[in-house]
Order: structure tokens, then sequence, then C-alpha cells
């Protein structure tokens, strides 16, 4: 007798248990600086970067998105090389909470690219599968990322930004992180 409701998931390798793990960990870590704050307190300024706390989250998520893209579709789906001065002003928006935005929707964004990496983490065929770098200045010509490289990569980009909002918020209130 089989129970219709029930969802039967397939387990996961440890490595992608791992990164899965990784993950999370980072992004809670991120969204953990943003808690209790108002919409204002998320686009203040405190220190001399241009960083905000929301500002930073939309920032994480559009760049996991994309890289996300990047294992799916290849390179052809982060051409910087053919950015115009406005494309380019639309992608600093990604790096400031705007006044018609809330952090509340910046999070649920953020919480939604988050549910679409992990389920690639879960699926995907092949963590050594590979793709040339996108073209952009600060790649490399001709390197190749695999999978799990590009996962580490999302993981650190996100830790690194995390390390960052931490000081943003106990420069805004003295709340910590951690400690």
């Amino acid at each position: 007798m089989t129970n219709d409701h029930a969802t039967e998931t397939a387990p996961i390798s440890r490595e992608r248990a791992d990164l899965l793990e990784l993950l999370g960990q980072q992004r809670h870590f991120l969204r953990h600086t943003t808690r209790d704050l108002t919409d204002e307190q998320a686009r203040l300024r405190t220190t001399a970067s241009e960083l905000t706390l929301g500002g930073l989250i939309k920032h994480v998520t559009a760049v996991e998105a994309n890289w996300a893209r990047f294992i799916v579709e290849g390179p052809g789906a982060m051409d910087f090389s053919a950015m115009t001065e406005e494309d380019w002003a639309a992608w600093q928006d990604n790096f400031r909470l705007l006044p018609d935005e809330t952090l509340a929707d910046a999070l649920a964004a953020h919480a939604e690219v988050a549910a679409r990496t992990d389920e690639l983490v879960r699926t995907v065929p092949d963590l050594d599968a590979e793709h040339p770098l996108p073209k952009a200045p600060w790649h490399e010509e001709g390197k190749h990322w695999s999978v799990r490289r590009t996962l580490m990569h999302i993981a650190a980009e996100t830790s690194q930004h995390a390390g960052h909002a931490d000081i943003i918020r106990e420069s805004l209130d003295g709340a910590k992180s951690m400690g």
C-alpha cells in the first residue's frame, strides 16, 4: 500500500549534503545580520563603503542566481562583455535597497533563489561538469569552473558579504552576529 501524500526524497551523497550545509550556514550568517531591522535601517550606510545591509542581501541574491544559471546554461547566462552603461547602472541598483523596495521582499527573493540553488545541488547530474567562465574583466580568460567549484564560489561570496554585513550591522546599532 502506498501513501499518495508522502513524498519520497532520494538520498543525496555526503558531498552534496556538505555543500547544502555550507551554503545554508553562510546564508544564515548573512540573513542574521538583518534581524529586527526596519527598511530605513537596511538602507543606511554605516561605514565609508557604499554597502548597506539591504543592498548586500540584494547583491548576494543576484550573484547566486547568476552563478546558478551559469551551472545550468553555461557562460552565456552571465555575459558582462556586452553590457551598456545603462546595464551597469541597473546592476549597481543590486547594491542598494531602493526606496520602493522592502527588506522583507529582498529576504524573500533571497530565500527563493537559495531554494532553487539547493534544488540544483540535489539534482544536477554531475558535480564535475564544467563550463568556461563568462567573459568579464575579473575572470581569467580560458579558465573553466566545475559545478562543484561554482557552488563553492557561491558559498565564498556569501561568506565574504556576511562578514561585510556583520561590520555594517555592528556599526549601525552595536548588534553582533557572534560574541
